[in-house]
């Protein structure tokens, strides 16, 4: 859990049942999907992106490095099959924010996922950051609802350390440059006040996104590797030239992050001892 878990909840938000399965299941909703669609069942191994641009997607579309998955039983979304440097990598486009996220995430993993990233972007907070750079997130402040019906009361939803680390490691490794720090999710990036960014940064966050809170508090909950990047991209569009993610919008730099991710999944499932509670798999 995360730290400062005194910290208080709107009542609307307030739950006392975390320990208690729920009735609706996702795997109920994929035998549904595939029962009305004629889908033959089939599992997600590995690696699964979150890319909630979709410009991913789009660049594998494109230049036809990717295919389209015939077994994905989703009624929301498509899942992309690519290999990212040896590394088999399914990629759903388009899930924007902490509920569809999850959504998207407990599908995943109920259909076999081993580790999601998430690779969104995200709006500046810390003047110190040079346009676009790279978050690997390490905590997510809770400004969505999801998280709230994952785990009890707390400021923060918190990655994993051991699992961050080794991806820290492998990031290095390859050169590519990241920092590490907390971000602010929220559900209304509309209602991004100067209050409100005032107050984050105040709290040393880096930038504000809309997954990561809810991603960190499934994993936590789940017991569920997640890996969330932040790549931050502009200032809430108050000055010209934002939103700019360099060469073909990014997708390289996302699919090389996932690389970077999986070889520290894998490093750290090869470490003896670890398990689901360092973001392994047993």
């Amino acid at each position: 859990m995360g730290r400062d878990q005194g910290a208080p909840v709107p009542a609307a938000l307030a739950r006392a049942d975390h320990a208690e399965p729920s009735v609706f299941r996702p795997e109920g909703l994929l035998r549904e999907a595939r029962r009305q669609r004629g889908l033959a069942a089939g599992p997600v191994p590995g690696v699964c992106l979150l890319d909630p641009d979709g410009d991913v997607v789009r660049s594998l579309r494109q230049t036809g490095r990717g295919r389209r998955s015939e077994t994905w039983a989703c009624y929301h979304t498509e899942l992309w099959e690519a290999g990212v440097a040896g590394v088999p990598v399914e990629v759903v486009a388009n899930a924007v924010g902490a509920p569809f996220a999850v959504l998207v995430a407990e599908e995943l993993v109920a259909s076999g996922c081993g580790l999601v990233v998430s690779v969104t972007s995200a709006g500046r907070l810390d003047p110190a950051l040079t346009l676009p750079c790279t978050i690997l997130v390490d905590r997510a402040l809770r400004g969505e609802g999801t998280s709230h019906a994952y785990l009890p009361p707390g400021r923060y939803a918190e990655g994993d350390a051991g699992l961050l680390a080794a991806v820290a490691d492998e990031l290095r490794r390859a050169g590519i440059d990241a920092v590490r720090g907390g971000t602010w999710t929220t559900d209304a990036p509309f209602r991004e006040t100067r209050s409100a960014l005032a107050a984050a940064t105040a709290a040393g966050l880096k930038a504000v996104e809309m997954e990561a809170a809810g991603l960190y508090a499934f994993a936590r909950a789940r017991g569920t590797p997640v890996v969330c990047f932040a790549l931050v991209t502009n200032e809430m569009a108050q000055t010209g030239n934002d939103f700019e993610k360099g060469a073909d919008n990014g997708a390289s730099h996302a699919l090389a992050l996932v690389a970077a991710a999986a070889r520290g999944w894998r490093a750290l499932r090869r470490t003896p001892g670890t398990g689901r509670d360092r973001g392994g798999a047993p």
